[in-house]
């Protein structure tokens, strides 16, 4: 809570104004439709993917809610420019109505759903649109590098990184959760992905205890991950994790294999 740290989350704000506005609007048809925001970078080669997966108040079918609140952070950090001018990479964004990991909705009841063990529904959508933009610019001068395709995300879309990595493992070049919802993941799947967990020991909303626990259980796995805790920090960890000054550069420098 130093002023300096705080400072740096101010000037991320006011850097990253309009940045939302670089992203395309795209749909994916599959057994329902699942809107995305697909950002392009200015650059040849062979491209990093980065995907960025939603909390729930980006919940909905509207294609806008995914990119807003507090989920600026996760989806413009990447498109600073001096970060494009480093590491010019695709940025995804898709949007769900029904969440990442795999729920049980068939029963309604009051409070969270019930957690099921298997791939969500979310992230199975999430990753055939992965897949079919890979196909899409496969001949391109943009084409993707699929040595290096990241996912990242917070809250509901922090379960979504645990789950989409558990089962889709020796996939994604590494994951960044941000103060994960309970899922039925518990954090020792794919133990070879390169991981960096971060959370608030005051979050109100999900507790720091889950994290914890899926950390200590990667660890016991014979997982290395990294885990970031932030002293007095609420269930907003996104905006501290999304502005560590390290984050970009070590996210960019995990290669597949």
């Amino acid at each position: 809570m130093s002023p300096e740290r705080i400072a740096l989350i101010e000037a991320f704000k006011k850097q990253s104004e309009g940045l939302e506005k670089k992203f395309e609007a795209r749909t994916h048809k599959s057994d329902w439709v699942m809107p995305y925001r697909l950002f392009r970078p200015d650059a040849a080669g062979k491209m990093p993917l980065l995907v960025y997966l939603h909390g729930s108040g980006g919940l909905g079918d509207d294609n806008l809610k995914q990119l807003g609140l507090g989920n600026i952070f996760g989806t413009r950090v990447w498109l600073l420019p001096q970060n494009q001018k480093s590491f010019p990479c695709y940025v995804l964004v898709p949007q769900t109505d029904r969440g990442w990991a795999r729920y049980d909705l068939s029963q309604q009841t009051e409070g969270p759903p019930k957690v099921l063990s298997g791939l969500g529904d979310g992230s199975r959508l999430a990753l055939e649109i992965i897949d079919a933009l890979r196909h899409e610019f496969a001949q391109s001068a943009q084409s993707i590098d699929e040595r290096r395709i990241y996912v990242t995300g917070q809250s509901m879309g922090g379960a979504g990184v645990w789950n989409i990595v558990t089962n889709r493992p020796r996939f994604f070049a590494a994951a960044v959760p941000c103060c994960g919802s309970v899922s039925a993941d518990d954090g020792a799947g794919a133990i070879e992905t390169p991981l960096w967990n971060f959370h608030g020991d005051s979050d109100k909303t999900v507790p720091v205890s889950v994290s914890r626990d899926r950390i200590a259980a990667r660890r016991k796995a014979g997982g290395r991950p990294l885990y970031t805790e932030y002293p007095g920090v609420d269930h907003n960890v996104w905006e501290w994790a999304f502005t560590e000054p390290a984050l970009v550069k070590w996210m960019f420098s995990q290669r597949r294999g």
